[in-house]
C-alpha cells in the first residue's frame, strides 16, 4: 500500500528502507549487529524492527551456529521470502513480459505472452494482471506486495517527467499531453500501488547492467535490435536518462541520408536498416523467404548467401554508429540485444569489423562487445530494479512513483 507522505512519514519509511537494505545486503543480523549497521537510536530501531516483523516483512530465525553456553542462542533476524513481492512488467510493441522478485530479492519468475501491436491497453492490462498471478499465486486477486509497495513498468517510446516537452510540440503532432499515461491508471486501480515508469528499452539496459552481460560495468552502451532500434548508457556508473527521458534513441541517428522515411519524421534512419521490419522486408526483396525472425535464423543457419549478404550490410552499418557513440561516449561495454541478436555472428560479426575499423584506435582493443543475455524480460527485471531503487546505477536517477506520471506519447517504436 501507498504510504503517506509527510515529513515524519517519510522519514520512517527512509528508516525501514534502511533496515530492509542492510537485510538484503548482509543476510540475517541480530538486533545488536543492525544497530552497528544502522546508526539509529535503540529506541528507534527497535519500533521499526517492531513494525516490520508485526507486517510480516522480517521473521525471527535463531542461528544455528550459535556457540553453546547459558542462555539462548542469539535471535536473528531476516527478511521474509513470502512476505510479497516486486514486479516489473515490460510492455513491448507486440508482446507483454512481466518478472517478480520476492523481498529477499530472489527471482520467482517470469513470463512473456505476444499480442497483437493495436491491442487496447485494458486488455494488455487485464494480461498483465494474468501473467502476475501466474508468478505470485495471487490469480486475478490482489497482489501482495508487502514492503515493496511499487511496481516499476516500461512502456515504448518517449517517457519524460512532470511536465517535459510540453512546449515542444502540439498533443495532436505526438507532443507530451497532460496526465499520467494510460497504463500507471489502469494498473494503480487494478493493484492499489504506485505505478514507476520508464522506456522499456533503458529499463532493459538497466536490466543486463545489474544482472546480465554487462554487470559490474560502469559506463556501458546497450543497443537493441528488435521492432525498432533504441538503446541506454551507463555513465560513470550510474543510469543516463537524459533531459525530458530522450537519452538512447539511438535508432535515430541517420545512416542513410535521403534514405527511407522513418515513423519519427526522419529519413535514413538506422531504425530504417536494421529494425525487424526493415531487415525482413530487405531480405524478401532480395528473394529470400522469411515470415519472422526465426525464419530468418533458419536461413542463416542454413548458409543462405542472401541472408549473409544482407546481415554484412547491416551489421557494418550499426558497426559505424556504436563506433561514433564510442567515441563520443567511451563506454567499456557494449551490449547487443533483441530479436535480430539471435541471428548471431552473421550480424554481430560484421559489427564488430565495423566497429574495430571507426573507433579510435585508442579504444579499439579497450571495448568489450557482448551479446545480451536476460532474453526478453530484461525490460521487466529493469522495472523491479527502478522500484527496489537499491543499485548505485540508479544513484543519481530520479526517484519515486511520481518520476514519470506525464509521458511524451511517441510512436510505437520497439
Amino acid at each position: 500500500m501507498s504510504h503517506p507522505r509527510g515529513p515524519l512519514s517519510q522519514l520512517r519509511r527512509g528508516h525501514e528502507e534502511l533496515v530492509l537494505g542492510l537485510l538484503r545486503k548482509h543476510g540475517p543480523l541480530s538486533r545488536g549487529e543492525l544497530g552497528k549497521r544502522c546508526g539509529l537510536s535503540r529506541t528507534t530501531l527497535y519500533d521499526i524492527l517492531a513494525e516490520l516483523v508485526a507486517g510480516g516483512a522480517v521473521v525471527t530465525a535463531t542461528s544455528q551456529e550459535a556457540p553453546r553456553g547459558r542462555g539462548r542462542p542469539a535471535e536473528t533476524l531476516t527478511l521474509n521470502p513470502d512476505a510479497g513481492q516486486a514486479i516489473g512488467i515490460d510492455f513491448a510493441r507486440r508482446a507483454l513480459h512481466v518478472a517478480a522478485v520476492n523481498l529477499a530479492h530472489e527471482v520467482v519468475g517470469s513470463a512473456s505472452e505476444p499480442h497483437d501491436a493495436d491491442l487496447p491497453w485494458e486488455q494488455r492490462v487485464e494480461l498483465a494482471v494474468r501473467l502476475v498471478g501466474s508468478l505470485t499465486g495471487t490469480g486475478t486477486g490482489a497482489l501482495r506486495l508487502g514492503a515493496l509497495d511499487a511496481i516499476g513498468v516500461g512502456v515504448v517510446g518517449v517517457v519524460g517527467s512532470q511536465h517535459a516537452g510540453e512546449e515542444d510540440r502540439p498533443a495532436e503532432e505526438g507532443g507530451a499531453q497532460p496526465g499520467p499515461h494510460p497504463v500507471q491508471v489502469l494498473l494503480r486501480e487494478r493493484f492499489g500501488v504506485p505505478v514507476l515508469l520508464d522506456n522499456n528499452t533503458r529499463l532493459a539496459a538497466l536490466g543486463e547492467s545489474i544482472w546480465g552481460a554487462a554487470a559490474g560495468g560502469q559506463d556501458v552502451l546497450y543497443l537493441r535490435l528488435s521492432h525498432g532500434v533504441g538503446g541506454g548508457l551507463v555513465v560513470g556508473g550510474s543510469l543516463h536518462r537524459g533531459a525530458y527521458g530522450l537519452s538512447g534513441e539511438f535508432g535515430h541517428i541517420t545512416v542513410e541520408p535521403g534514405g527511407a522515411r522513418c515513423d519519427c519524421g526522419g529519413t535514413g534512419c538506422l531504425e530504417t536498416v536494421a529494425s525487424i521490419r526493415a531487415v525482413l522486408d530487405a531480405f524478401r526483396a532480395a528473394g529470400g523467404r522469411a515470415a519472422d525472425v526465426p525464419e530468418l535464423v533458419k536461413a542463416v543457419r542454413a548458409g543462405d548467401q542472401a541472408a549473409l549478404t544482407l546481415l554484412g550490410g547491416v551489421g557494418a552499418r550499426i558497426g559505424e554508429v556504436l563506433a561514433a557513440l564510442c567515441n563520443a561516449i567511451g563506454p567499456s561495454v557494449i551490449v547487443i540485444g533483441g530479436e535480430l541478436a539471435e541471428t548471431g555472428e552473421a550480424l554481430l560479426a560484421p559489427v564488430e569489423r565495423a566497429l574495430h575499423d571507426h573507433v579510435m584506435p585508442v579504444s579499439r582493443h579497450r571495448v568489450s562487445l557482448r551479446r545480451a543475455t536476460l532474453g526478453e524480460v530484461a525490460g521487466a527485471l529493469g522495472g523491479i530494479a527502478l522500484v527496489l531503487h537499491e543499485s548505485p546505477l540508479l544513484s543519481r536517477y530520479p526517484a519515486g512513483p511520481d518520476l514519470a506520471e506525464d509521458p511524451i506519447p511517441d510512436k510505437e517504436s520497439r
